[in-house]
């Protein structure tokens, strides 16, 4: 029998608030942490509107040396990293170099590093481009510097399936563990709001140019069209089951079904794969629809894509069944860090038995889903997370507690993921 993957440790960096506790209590309120962008000037541009982490100051959590060698994304993904492990109680000096490792996702890597060096090329010429170049734009330089600040030196990779990544690699990361690792880092984070970012994701013609923050991004609502992008996401720590009870852990949750497809050619006549993504997850978890307590969808916001969406949900749970949420439209879409920081914040409503609302949205009835647009208590103890990356990538990924926090938790507790949240 393989063994139970589980949750013991949470780092969040995202536009709701750094830290598990700053992000819970914007999120569980329906906080919209998406305004006009600050990085970069956005008025020459048909979207102007983001989901930034404001308030961070690398310089308070991380030391010199790794600040002339990182992009703002790797800065986010240390600090993570450090919060997650603190929160699961690990010290990694003192663990074994091959029984941890690291599985991140990236849509993008450094790309404000990697714009700021190309600029001193042009304009002051290659003496003046950066050493670290080589390396601080790279989908898996976050991977790369956690493992070395660590010394994780187990099983480590990148996933790149751009929205779906961060499931795929929070995935990876659990045959990693039924393999024989101990303990994986994993999920996924991205901070690409600077111009070349920008213009690679104004390509993909699905981002909202509303100018106004609370009627942007809409998922399942009849104005729909298109997101909000973001930054951030959220790094977990994974363990065996086994080994996080012998040294007594707190566990989130565990890591019970995954499943993954990629659609068909959009000329092909065949259907999308969303539906069999949902199916193999509840297979591999061993459960029927019937388990799972709260979807947290993709939450596209292209009305063919919600259309999409819905359909699958419905084909599986039925109509008006099952309760849909997406607290994504406080953030905006992250790129790989959406999907984790759902998870993270799926075990939190596990924890708290409350399903946070999706925010701005009006839902339009030819959508049949029972979508949660104001904070609705409820008793949950498996939350389904549903992500898909542009270009076809499908996946779900369920979690599960056998042991929910018996009443709502109307204030969370810090968690130990948190010791430095006071000086951001």
């Amino acid at each position: 029998m393989s063994p139970t993957t589980v949750v013991t440790g949470i780092g969040i960096t995202a536009p709701t608030g750094l830290g598990t506790t700053h992000h819970w209590d914007a999120t569980r309120t329906g906080h919209n942490a998406i305004a006009p962008a600050t990085r970069f000037d956005p008025t020459a541009y048909p979207a102007q509107l983001a989901g930034e982490i404001t308030h961070f100051t690398a310089e308070d959590h991380l030391p010199g040396p790794l600040l002339a060698q990182t992009d703002r994304v790797t800065r986010l993904a240390l600090l993570a990293a450090d919060w997650a492990l603190a929160d699961a109680g690990i010290t990694p000096t003192h663990l074994n170099a091959y029984d941890m490792g690291v599985v991140t996702a990236s849509s993008s890597g450094g790309f404000e590093f990697g714009q700021n060096e190309l600029r001193a090329l042009w304009s002051k010429g290659s003496r003046h481009v950066s050493a670290y170049q080589a390396f601080a734009w790279f989908y898996a330089v976050n991977t790369g510097q956690i493992s070395i600040r660590h010394g994780m030196k187990g099983p480590s990779g990148v996933v790149v399936s751009d929205q779906a990544g961060g499931l795929d690699a929070l995935a990876q990361a659990r045959r990693h563990i039924r393999k024989g690792t101990p303990l994986i880092l994993s999920g996924g984070l991205d901070a690409s709001l600077c111009p070349w970012g920008w213009v690679a994701q104004l390509t993909s013609e699905r981002l909202s140019t509303s100018h106004d923050p609370h009627r942007a991004y809409l998922p399942f609502d009849a104005a729909a069209h298109g997101h909000v992008p973001g930054e951030g996401g959220a790094l977990l720590t994974l363990e065996d089951a086994h080994t996080a009870t012998q040294r007594g852990a707190h566990i989130y949750g565990e890591i019970s079904g995954y499943g993954a497809t990629f659609d068909p050619a959009p000329t092909s006549g065949r259907p999308p794969t969303l539906r069999t993504a949902i199916e193999l997850a509840l297979k591999d978890a061993q459960m029927t629809p019937t388990d799972i307590d709260v979807i947290f969808a993709d939450a596209a916001a292209l009305p063919e894509l919600d259309r999409i969406e819905t359909q699958a949900i419905t084909d599986v749970f039925g109509a008006h069944t099952t309760p849909v949420t997406a607290p994504k439209t406080m953030t905006g879409r992250l790129n790989s860090g959406a999907a984790p920081l759902d998870v993270a914040t799926a075990l939190l409503a596990l924890r708290d038995q409350l399903i946070p609302p999706t925010i701005n949205v009006t839902p339009d009835p030819t959508h049949t889903i029972d979508l949660v647009t104001h904070p609705r208590p409820a008793h949950l103890r498996t939350a389904m997370i549903l992500a898909r990356g542009h270009g076809g990538f499908n996946s779900a990924l369920i979690v599960h507690t056998d042991h929910p926090h018996p009443h709502p938790h109307p204030h969370p507790p810090t968690t130990p993921a948190d010791p430095r949240e006071a000086h951001t």
